[in-house]
């Protein structure tokens, strides 16, 4: 990857690993925007970013997406973008998606990666730009053990109850990969780096990434 030309780099992970927050260090320290499944379901509920209205926007401006943010305050989206996405058992069902939800989340996607570098974290990044000219992907790995003490923590929720949220959105996530890729996503031949993060923190995972690309 050429961080001196525009980039993309795709953070796929376990829920639990922490992978989120390192693509979000990660942005931060390349001085990038940062973007996630939270800001693109936001955007495609507030502003109706369906299919259609993707396709008129791209056919009255080629740079559609840098148009949008000047036109619209994507302000309260944007600020999704810095939560943690938990992911309470009640809500593992509204996570399905259908064929034209995928398609319009892609296009949003392509449009951002088109006018601006970023680094997006989102379990079909490896497969949405795995044409790009200049992209970097990467999964983020971690145990069972620390993936249940970080969701417990971060929800504050019981080790038991962590367990199960785990196991639901991991055959959810793989499902949902399966279906739009035609692969899985633990296949490492679909990322350029797999970081098992246990023993490191965040911030160090980001480094060994900055370290990587060079």
């Amino acid at each position: 990857m050429n961080k001196n030309e525009k980039f993309v780099i795709t953070i796929n992970r376990e829920l639990g690993s922490g992978g989120r927050t390192v693509g979000r260090i990660l942005a931060e320290k390349l001085g990038v925007p940062f973007y996630d499944k939270a800001l693109v379901k936001t955007l495609e509920k507030e502003f109706d970013l369906s299919v259609e209205e993707i396709e008129k926007l791209k056919g009255r401006k080629h740079d559609w997406w840098s148009e949008f943010k000047r036109n619209l305050s994507i302000g309260k989206a944007v600020s999704v973008g810095t939560q943690y996405y938990q992911v309470p058992m009640a809500e593992v069902p509204d996570m399905l998606t259908t064929d034209e939800m995928f398609e319009a989340e892609k296009q949003i996607l392509q449009g951002i990666a088109e006018t601006e570098s970023c680094v997006i974290a989102g379990r079909s990044g490896f497969f949405v730009f795995r044409n790009h000219p200049n992209h970097f992907s990467v999964l983020i790995q971690a145990p069972m053990e620390h993936r249940v003490n970080r969701v417990a923590q971060k929800q504050g929720i019981a080790r038991e109850e962590a367990m199960e949220v785990i196991e639901k959105v991991d055959k959810m996530r793989e499902r949902y990969v399966n279906k739009y890729t035609k692969t899985s996503r633990y296949d490492t031949r679909n990322y350029d780096l797999v970081i098992n993060i246990d023993g490191k923190t965040e911030d160090e995972a980001a480094d060994f990434i900055l370290r990587y690309i060079g």
